[in-house]
């Protein structure tokens, strides 16, 4: 078996590549301090308990599981609470993404998946955003995971770390295998806020920004299902393993939806009415982001299997009503 250490490992996103990982043939470690992800979610491999800011901790688990590469997933990333902190997500995101990748070049591991996002090119209405759009972040949480694409390429130039990096946006779906789902407190995701609406479990959904430029007046985000996702860094850690050198993908579907629109196909289907409540922008939002991904199709072979509205909500929608997590 071959060992990659996961960051935010019993995250939502990790704990799918974990998943992933697991059934691939690899062993994943997930590295986490549980701050927000769940020992529930942690179930497909060996569990560290640790923070990035403790570089000790770090090096300590480089040295008992020997991994081959790093999956990097851990971080803040609220935008609403980057604009209102920033130092908190400089400090956190970008000195814990350092911290991990001189532990990694310390013991020897040079191959580095990290989980970007789109957020660091700011708002370019009407674009399909590819890898050589400028990137223009607009809040400290799209600035900061931008910072650790430059610190990794710099890495690259001068130690031979190599990465593969992915930009994406709104993740959504869930295991359709029931095993894990999509859990935040708070929640902040726009799906699971609209199926505890669904559920009865919160009065309303509250939709932010009504007066945008779009159709409907509200924000577009593509949205790309967790297992679709996840099997991308999948083929981005082969990448690396096969001796590949360091390159940027974006994932996405390149087809944005409204929030009226995910609204719209969340009651057909569950056959249940959404509650929902109108309030105003969140500071730090974009009013349409869309992202194509023909380079991962093309050097890849990445094609989104599940990235359909209907097929993400439904997963989703069946991991709510199931057991869920529990801690």
């Amino acid at each position: 078996m071959t060992s990659v250490l996961v960051s935010g490992g019993a995250g939502y996103i990790g704990a799918h590549a974990c998943k992933c990982l697991a059934r691939a043939g690899f062993t994943p470690v997930v590295f986490d301090n549980f701050s927000t992800g769940w020992r529930d979610a942690a179930r497909f491999g060996p569990v560290v308990e640790g923070d990035l800011m403790d570089r000790g901790a770090l090096d300590a688990a480089f040295a008992e599981h020997a991994p081959v590469a790093v999956m990097h997933f851990a971080a803040l990333s609220l935008v609403g609470e980057s604009m209102r902190d920033p130092a908190r997500y400089w400090s956190e995101n970008v000195n814990g993404a350092l911290n991990l990748a001189q532990a990694a070049l310390a013991a020897e591991c040079r191959k580095f998946v990290f989980s970007s996002t789109c957020a660091t090119y700011g708002d370019q209405d009407g674009v399909v955003l590819d890898e050589e759009t400028p990137q223009q972040p607009m809040n400290a949480y799209g600035a900061s995971k931008r910072a650790i694409e430059d610190m990794l390429r710099d890495m690259q130039a001068a130690h031979g770390l190599e990465s593969v990096i992915f930009r994406y946006f709104n993740v959504a779906g869930a295991d359709p295998e029931g095993e894990i789902g999509e859990a935040h407190v708070p929640e902040t995701h726009l799906i699971p806020l609209m199926l505890q609406a669904v559920a009865g479990e919160r009065p309303a959904l509250t939709v932010h920004g009504t007066d945008y430029d779009t159709p409907d007046g509200t924000c577009i985000r593509d949205y790309v299902h967790v297992m679709d996702l996840v099997e991308a860094h999948l083929l981005g850690l082969r990448w690396l393993l096969d001796g590949r050198s360091s390159r940027v993908f974006c994932l996405g579907t390149g087809r944005g939806f409204s929030v009226r629109e995910v609204i719209d196909a969340a009651g057909g289907v569950t056959n249940r009415p959404v509650p929902v409540t109108e309030g105003p922008r969140r500071p730090g939002d974009a009013v349409r982001l869309v992202s194509g991904s023909a380079r991962a199709a093309q050097e890849l072979g990445w094609v989104p299997q599940r990235s359909d509205l209907a097929t993400m909500i439904r997963d989703a929608w069946a991991w709510h009503r199931g057991p869920g997590l529990t801690g």
